[in-house]
């Protein structure tokens, strides 16, 4: 079948990207509110932190229901679910008065319904496109990057101007303008559309079931490593504007240095799917972890603004370059089929590492006043994710056939 006009999967992929920007950006606005949480509320960083390590497992929760759902249903219906109990989980979050309120409204809501977008919609992608596959799921996956580049800033210059609450509410008004009717410009596969997707019909391989895939030794591979790299680099996305504000930074400058990490994430994303396609997602990964891990010992010598600066362009080329590489080589060892509850399920024993890191960061701090620990583990922890991702097995393919 012939493609006339623009292909339709460039609007898929434009709506999924702008979807996983508001997602992932106010799931990574916590960062932005800590500092003005502490000082308002009186609540400790490691408190404060376990909000973000609840966000991060009904994040990891929500990208496997979210993830099975959309195998089933679509994303379509699945994205527009989830932005509904983003919104309200914000705007909620808007008016807590008590920590538990909090990790209630954000740690929980927020963070399941954010599990509503990466999973599925990166899974959709992956049916749209399958040449320039990894250009595909990097494009999806750098709405998370613009995210950050867009709503830390925003999130900031919010609070300074008002406070936390007016921030977040706004966040809140944002999640429901922008991702439900986006959300309605998905198209779960090309059939949809009377079309086929770019580059043909896949090549065949296995049909796994569930269980199939949670059984594989493959599939924990993938997800133990996906679980340090983000154990490793989600304390210091997290911390990186407190870090830099306990160094002298200040809080505006603090806040704009997250964004360009996320800037630079994008930049990341988009090239390691484009490496991918050319080099393997398995070599891409490999080397993606190492950059990652020398960045983050890179913040053990971080002191003024242009260092913090210069280790967020690389430290967000890094972490965002390895991101999408994780839906790649799931697909690419267990097919199309359970793509979405196969990738929820990664990326659910990936958010126990985003949450870990995340907590393990405010409890450093709190208990010996610097974050350099945390660093160090970090690092140490990256190089072990690094190790892990060399242990991955060429997939099996079916000759003959489409899949």
């Amino acid at each position: 079948m012939s493609q006339r006009g623009l292909f339709y999967g460039w609007v898929v992929l434009a709506a999924a990207a702008t979807i996983v920007a508001v997602g992932q950006g106010s799931l990574f606005a916590l960062g932005v509110f800590l500092k003005p949480l502490e000082d308002s509320m009186r609540w400790s960083r490691s408190a404060i932190s376990l909000v973000a390590l609840t966000n991060w497992i009904a994040m990891g929760l929500g990208s496997f229901f979210w993830g099975a759902l959309s195998d089933r249903l679509g994303s379509r219906g699945v994205t527009v679910a989830g932005g509904v109990l983003l919104g309200t989980g914000l705007v909620l979050s808007s008016q807590a008065t008590a920590l538990w309120q909090l990790n209630v409204t954000f740690g929980v809501a927020v963070g399941f319904a954010a599990g509503a977008f990466l999973a599925p919609l990166s899974a959709t992608a992956t049916k749209w496109f399958t040449a320039n596959r990894g250009l595909a799921v990097g494009v999806v996956s750098a709405g998370g990057g613009a995210g950050m580049l867009l709503l830390s800033p925003l999130t900031r210059w919010l609070t300074s101007l008002y406070d936390w609450r007016v921030a977040m509410l706004v966040l809140g008004d944002l999640a429901w303008v922008v991702t439900i009717p986006v959300a309605l410009l998905i198209r779960n596969a090309p059939g949809e559309m009377g079309t086929v997707a770019m580059g043909g019909a896949a090549t065949r391989q296995r049909d796994f079931s569930t269980g199939q895939v949670l059984r594989a030794p493959q599939f924990w591979a993938i997800a133990l490593t996906h679980f340090a790299c983000c154990a490793a680099h989600s304390g210091p996305i997290f911390h990186m504007v407190t870090h830099a504000i306990d160094q002298g930074v200040i809080p505006m400058v603090a806040a704009t240095v997250l964004g360009v990490s996320g800037l630079s994430s994008i930049a990341g994303r988009i090239g390691s799917g484009l490496l991918a396609d050319r080099f393997g997602a398995k070599r891409t990964l490999v080397a993606g972890l190492a950059l990652q891990a020398a960045m983050v010992f890179s913040y053990l010598f971080t002191r003024e603004a242009w260092s913090f600066f210069a280790a967020a362009v690389v430290f967000g080329i890094a972490y965002g370059g390895v991101m999408p590489l994780y839906a790649l080589v799931t697909r690419e060892y267990f097919g199309e089929k359970v793509m979405g509850t196969a990738y929820g399920a990664v990326f659910l024993i990936s958010t126990l590492g985003m949450g870990f890191g995340s907590f393990a960061g405010g409890w450093i701090h709190d208990a010996l006043g610097t974050y350099a620990w945390l660093f160090l583990a970090s690092t140490a922890i990256g190089a072990g994710a690094m190790a892990l991702a060399f242990t991955f097995r060429p997939p099996r393919i079916l000759v003959g056939g489409a899949a």
